[in-house]
Protein backbone atom coordinates (compact mmCIF):
# COMPACT_ATOMS: atom_id res chain seq x y z
CA UNK A 1 0.00 0.00 0.00
CA UNK A 2 1.32 3.35 -0.98
CA UNK A 3 1.50 5.95 2.04
CA UNK A 4 -1.38 8.58 1.76
CA UNK A 5 -0.37 12.18 2.34
CA UNK A 6 -1.89 13.92 5.24
CA UNK A 7 -1.18 17.28 4.16
CA UNK A 8 -1.06 19.39 1.11
CA UNK A 9 2.56 19.12 -0.60
CA UNK A 10 2.07 21.45 -2.79
CA UNK A 11 0.98 24.10 -0.12
CA UNK A 12 2.63 27.15 -1.03
CA UNK A 13 0.99 30.61 -1.20
CA UNK A 14 -2.28 30.33 -2.69
CA UNK A 15 -2.31 31.83 -6.32
CA UNK A 16 -5.14 33.32 -8.30
CA UNK A 17 -5.68 34.13 -11.97
CA UNK A 18 -8.45 35.39 -13.83
CA UNK A 19 -10.02 33.77 -16.96
CA UNK A 20 -13.32 33.55 -18.51
CA UNK A 21 -15.64 35.56 -16.02
CA UNK A 22 -14.04 33.28 -13.38
CA UNK A 23 -11.35 34.14 -10.71
CA UNK A 24 -9.60 30.76 -9.92
CA UNK A 25 -7.46 29.30 -7.20
CA UNK A 26 -4.28 27.12 -8.43
CA UNK A 27 -1.28 26.11 -7.98
CA UNK A 28 1.94 25.76 -9.53
CA UNK A 29 5.03 23.40 -9.03
CA UNK A 30 8.07 22.26 -11.27
CA UNK A 31 9.51 24.75 -14.19
CA UNK A 32 9.51 21.85 -16.82
CA UNK A 33 8.55 22.79 -20.72
CA UNK A 34 5.46 20.42 -20.63
CA UNK A 35 2.36 21.40 -19.10
CA UNK A 36 0.55 18.68 -16.62
CA UNK A 37 -3.06 20.55 -15.81
CA UNK A 38 -4.96 18.59 -13.31
CA UNK A 39 -8.62 18.40 -13.29
CA UNK A 40 -10.67 17.26 -10.06
CA UNK A 41 -13.49 15.38 -10.07
CA UNK A 42 -16.63 16.63 -8.41
CA UNK A 43 -17.21 17.65 -4.58
CA UNK A 44 -13.33 17.78 -4.47
CA UNK A 45 -10.76 20.21 -4.48
CA UNK A 46 -7.28 20.91 -6.21
CA UNK A 47 -6.25 19.34 -2.81
CA UNK A 48 -7.23 16.11 -4.46
CA UNK A 49 -4.32 15.97 -6.22
CA UNK A 50 -1.73 16.64 -3.09
CA UNK A 51 0.43 13.53 -3.33
CA UNK A 52 0.92 13.31 -6.65
CA UNK A 53 2.39 16.78 -7.83
CA UNK A 54 5.19 17.02 -6.19
CA UNK A 55 6.40 14.07 -7.40
CA UNK A 56 5.52 15.07 -11.29
CA UNK A 57 7.18 18.21 -10.95
CA UNK A 58 10.32 16.32 -9.59
CA UNK A 59 9.94 14.36 -12.88
CA UNK A 60 10.67 17.57 -14.62
CA UNK A 61 7.22 18.70 -15.82
CA UNK A 62 4.71 21.91 -14.78
CA UNK A 63 2.28 21.02 -12.84
CA UNK A 64 -1.20 23.07 -12.18
CA UNK A 65 -3.88 21.82 -10.30
CA UNK A 66 -6.47 24.72 -9.74
CA UNK A 67 -10.15 24.34 -8.33
CA UNK A 68 -13.08 23.87 -10.74
CA UNK A 69 -16.15 26.17 -10.88
CA UNK A 70 -18.56 25.94 -8.25
CA UNK A 71 -15.78 24.24 -6.10
CA UNK A 72 -12.89 25.20 -3.78
CA UNK A 73 -11.58 28.65 -3.42
CA UNK A 74 -12.45 29.49 -6.71
CA UNK A 75 -14.95 32.50 -6.88
CA UNK A 76 -18.55 31.23 -7.45
CA UNK A 77 -20.62 33.71 -9.76
CA UNK A 78 -24.12 34.16 -9.99
CA UNK A 79 -26.47 34.65 -12.92
CA UNK A 80 -26.96 38.62 -13.13
CA UNK A 81 -27.89 40.29 -16.50
CA UNK A 82 -25.77 37.95 -18.62
CA UNK A 83 -27.20 35.02 -17.75
CA UNK A 84 -25.61 31.27 -16.89
CA UNK A 85 -22.16 32.41 -15.35
CA UNK A 86 -20.07 29.55 -17.41
CA UNK A 87 -20.93 26.19 -15.25
CA UNK A 88 -21.78 24.25 -18.76
CA UNK A 89 -19.79 21.45 -19.80
CA UNK A 90 -19.53 23.35 -22.60
CA UNK A 91 -18.25 26.70 -20.93
CA UNK A 92 -15.82 24.55 -18.60
CA UNK A 93 -14.29 23.41 -21.63
CA UNK A 94 -13.78 26.67 -23.12
CA UNK A 95 -12.50 28.13 -19.95
CA UNK A 96 -9.34 24.94 -19.32
CA UNK A 97 -9.01 26.02 -23.73
CA UNK A 98 -8.49 29.29 -22.25
CA UNK A 99 -6.18 28.79 -19.17
CA UNK A 100 -3.41 27.20 -20.66
CA UNK A 101 -2.33 30.15 -22.56
CA UNK A 102 -3.46 32.16 -19.67
CA UNK A 103 -0.53 30.22 -17.78
CA UNK A 104 2.13 30.57 -20.43
CA UNK A 105 1.68 27.56 -22.78
CA UNK A 106 0.21 26.68 -25.73
CA UNK A 107 -0.92 23.33 -25.29
CA UNK A 108 -1.05 20.94 -21.88
CA UNK A 109 -1.30 17.48 -20.95
CA UNK A 110 -4.86 17.23 -19.28
CA UNK A 111 -5.30 14.24 -16.60
CA UNK A 112 -8.70 15.21 -15.81
CA UNK A 113 -10.17 12.74 -12.53
CA UNK A 114 -14.23 11.80 -12.91
CA UNK A 115 -16.05 14.22 -14.02
CA UNK A 116 -12.76 16.45 -14.24
CA UNK A 117 -12.26 13.96 -17.05
CA UNK A 118 -15.21 14.60 -19.13
CA UNK A 119 -13.77 18.32 -19.06
CA UNK A 120 -10.73 17.03 -20.42
CA UNK A 121 -12.03 15.03 -23.29
CA UNK A 122 -14.53 18.05 -24.37
CA UNK A 123 -11.76 20.20 -24.35
CA UNK A 124 -9.45 17.82 -26.44
CA UNK A 125 -12.81 17.44 -28.76
CA UNK A 126 -13.93 20.91 -29.14
CA UNK A 127 -10.35 22.65 -28.60
CA UNK A 128 -7.31 20.41 -30.19
CA UNK A 129 -5.05 22.71 -30.58
CA UNK A 130 -4.62 23.06 -27.01
CA UNK A 131 -4.63 19.55 -26.00
CA UNK A 132 -1.21 17.75 -25.92
CA UNK A 133 -2.21 14.30 -24.73
CA UNK A 134 -5.17 13.14 -22.19
CA UNK A 135 -4.81 10.81 -19.33
CA UNK A 136 -8.86 9.87 -18.37
CA UNK A 137 -8.80 8.58 -14.73
CA UNK A 138 -11.96 7.09 -14.32
CA UNK A 139 -13.52 9.03 -16.44
CA UNK A 140 -17.56 9.90 -16.13
CA UNK A 141 -17.86 9.52 -19.95
CA UNK A 142 -20.47 6.64 -20.70
CA UNK A 143 -22.46 7.24 -17.26
CA UNK A 144 -23.52 9.90 -14.65
CA UNK A 145 -22.40 13.62 -14.96
CA UNK A 146 -21.82 13.23 -18.81
CA UNK A 147 -24.95 11.40 -19.40
CA UNK A 148 -27.56 13.10 -17.22
CA UNK A 149 -29.91 16.38 -18.23
CA UNK A 150 -33.23 17.95 -16.00
CA UNK A 151 -36.39 17.56 -18.55
CA UNK A 152 -36.73 21.07 -20.30
CA UNK A 153 -39.98 20.94 -19.10
CA UNK A 154 -38.87 20.98 -15.44
CA UNK A 155 -36.13 23.35 -15.47
CA UNK A 156 -38.17 27.03 -15.60
CA UNK A 157 -40.35 26.02 -12.31
CA UNK A 158 -36.32 24.91 -10.73
CA UNK A 159 -35.21 27.81 -11.73
CA UNK A 160 -38.25 30.10 -10.67
CA UNK A 161 -37.65 27.91 -6.99
CA UNK A 162 -33.77 28.40 -6.77
CA UNK A 163 -33.12 29.75 -3.33
CA UNK A 164 -35.32 26.95 -1.81
CA UNK A 165 -33.90 24.18 -4.33
CA UNK A 166 -30.36 25.60 -3.95
CA UNK A 167 -30.52 25.30 0.09
CA UNK A 168 -32.06 22.01 -0.29
CA UNK A 169 -29.59 21.27 -2.20
CA UNK A 170 -26.67 22.59 0.09
CA UNK A 171 -28.12 21.07 3.07
CA UNK A 172 -28.23 17.46 2.07
CA UNK A 173 -24.41 17.72 0.37
CA UNK A 174 -23.90 18.79 3.61
CA UNK A 175 -25.56 15.39 5.16
CA UNK A 176 -24.07 13.20 3.13
CA UNK A 177 -20.50 14.95 1.88
CA UNK A 178 -18.57 12.63 4.51
CA UNK A 179 -20.04 9.03 3.55
CA UNK A 180 -19.69 10.05 -0.24
CA UNK A 181 -16.63 11.06 -0.42
CA UNK A 182 -15.35 7.84 1.48
CA UNK A 183 -17.29 5.93 -1.13
CA UNK A 184 -14.50 7.15 -3.53
CA UNK A 185 -12.19 4.71 -1.98
CA UNK A 186 -11.61 1.03 -2.42
CA UNK A 187 -10.37 1.27 1.49
CA UNK A 188 -11.64 4.41 3.03
CA UNK A 189 -9.98 3.72 6.23
CA UNK A 190 -6.99 4.73 4.63
CA UNK A 191 -8.46 8.37 3.85
CA UNK A 192 -7.03 10.90 6.95
CA UNK A 193 -10.02 12.38 8.70
CA UNK A 194 -8.00 15.57 8.83
CA UNK A 195 -8.02 15.19 5.04
CA UNK A 196 -11.57 14.76 5.02
CA UNK A 197 -12.07 17.63 6.92
CA UNK A 198 -10.16 19.90 4.52
CA UNK A 199 -12.02 18.77 1.32
CA UNK A 200 -15.44 19.29 3.05
CA UNK A 201 -13.87 23.07 4.35
CA UNK A 202 -12.87 23.67 0.29
CA UNK A 203 -16.13 22.71 -1.23
CA UNK A 204 -18.38 24.71 1.67
CA UNK A 205 -16.73 28.28 0.94
CA UNK A 206 -18.71 31.30 -0.22
CA UNK A 207 -22.05 30.78 -2.04
CA UNK A 208 -21.14 27.54 -3.02
CA UNK A 209 -24.85 26.21 -2.45
CA UNK A 210 -26.32 28.27 -5.20
CA UNK A 211 -23.09 27.77 -7.15
CA UNK A 212 -23.37 24.16 -7.33
CA UNK A 213 -26.98 24.63 -8.51
CA UNK A 214 -26.33 26.41 -10.95
CA UNK A 215 -23.49 23.56 -12.24
CA UNK A 216 -26.36 21.15 -11.30
CA UNK A 217 -28.95 22.87 -13.85
CA UNK A 218 -26.67 23.54 -16.54
CA UNK A 219 -25.85 19.63 -16.80
CA UNK A 220 -26.57 18.62 -20.45
CA UNK A 221 -26.47 14.98 -21.85
CA UNK A 222 -23.31 15.08 -24.03
CA UNK A 223 -23.51 13.08 -26.08
CA UNK A 224 -19.69 11.60 -25.63
CA UNK A 225 -19.77 8.17 -26.59
CA UNK A 226 -19.88 8.32 -30.42
CA UNK A 227 -17.58 11.17 -30.55
CA UNK A 228 -14.59 8.83 -29.04
CA UNK A 229 -13.40 7.97 -32.17
CA UNK A 230 -12.72 11.56 -33.12
CA UNK A 231 -10.15 12.11 -30.18
CA UNK A 232 -6.72 12.74 -31.44
CA UNK A 233 -4.29 13.58 -28.99
CA UNK A 234 -2.40 10.60 -27.43
CA UNK A 235 -4.86 9.09 -24.68
CA UNK A 236 -3.99 7.26 -21.27
CA UNK A 237 -6.99 5.89 -19.83
CA UNK A 238 -6.34 4.58 -15.75
CA UNK A 239 -9.36 2.97 -13.78
CA UNK A 240 -8.62 1.91 -10.16
CA UNK A 241 -9.20 -1.50 -10.25
CA UNK A 242 -11.75 -1.73 -7.37
CA UNK A 243 -13.79 1.65 -8.91
CA UNK A 244 -17.83 1.35 -7.78
CA UNK A 245 -18.49 5.09 -9.32
CA UNK A 246 -17.21 4.58 -13.28
CA UNK A 247 -17.29 0.68 -13.22
CA UNK A 248 -13.68 -0.58 -14.78
CA UNK A 249 -15.67 -1.71 -17.91
CA UNK A 250 -16.67 1.48 -18.43
CA UNK A 251 -13.37 2.54 -18.69
CA UNK A 252 -12.60 -0.46 -21.16
CA UNK A 253 -15.09 0.86 -23.61
CA UNK A 254 -13.31 4.01 -23.77
CA UNK A 255 -9.97 2.85 -24.22
CA UNK A 256 -11.26 0.45 -27.18
CA UNK A 257 -13.13 3.19 -28.63
CA UNK A 258 -10.41 5.72 -28.97
CA UNK A 259 -7.49 4.89 -31.44
CA UNK A 260 -4.56 4.25 -29.95
CA UNK A 261 -5.53 4.78 -26.25
CA UNK A 262 -3.57 2.70 -23.85
CA UNK A 263 -5.31 1.23 -20.86
CA UNK A 264 -3.92 1.03 -17.20
CA UNK A 265 -5.49 -0.54 -14.62
CA UNK A 266 -4.35 0.45 -10.91
CA UNK A 267 -4.61 -2.42 -8.29
CA UNK A 268 -5.75 -1.65 -4.74
CA UNK A 269 -7.39 1.78 -5.44
CA UNK A 270 -11.33 2.73 -5.83
CA UNK A 271 -12.14 5.78 -7.95
CA UNK A 272 -9.25 8.05 -7.14
CA UNK A 273 -6.07 6.05 -7.78
CA UNK A 274 -4.04 9.27 -7.54
CA UNK A 275 -4.99 9.37 -3.74
CA UNK A 276 -5.17 5.97 -3.24
CA UNK A 277 -2.27 4.56 -4.98
CA UNK A 278 -0.18 8.04 -5.73
CA UNK A 279 3.17 6.45 -6.29
CA UNK A 280 1.29 3.98 -8.73
CA UNK A 281 0.10 6.46 -10.44
CA UNK A 282 2.43 8.68 -10.84
CA UNK A 283 4.81 5.72 -12.01
CA UNK A 284 1.75 5.26 -14.87
CA UNK A 285 1.48 8.73 -15.89
CA UNK A 286 5.00 9.30 -16.08
CA UNK A 287 5.61 6.18 -18.57
CA UNK A 288 2.96 7.81 -20.77
CA UNK A 289 4.54 10.83 -20.84
CA UNK A 290 7.17 9.92 -21.95
CA UNK A 291 5.81 8.10 -24.94
CA UNK A 292 5.09 11.44 -25.96
CA UNK A 293 7.33 13.62 -28.74
CA UNK A 294 10.29 15.35 -27.10
CA UNK A 295 9.51 19.40 -26.53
Amino acid sequence: MDPIAPTDPAADTARFIDCNGFRLHYRRLGDGPRLLLLLHGSFLSLRSWRAVMAPLAEAGYTVVAFDRPAFGASSKPLPGADGQPGYSAHDQSTLIAALIPALGFERAVLVGNSTGGTLALMTALEHPERVEALALVDAMILSGYATSEIPGFVKPLMRALTPFFSWLMGRLIARLYDKAIRAFWYRPERLDPEVLAAFRADMMQGPWPRAFWELFLATRKLGLEPRLAGVTPPTLVVTGAHDQTVKVAESERIAAAIPGARLEVIADSGHLPHEESPQAFVATLTDFLQTLPEH
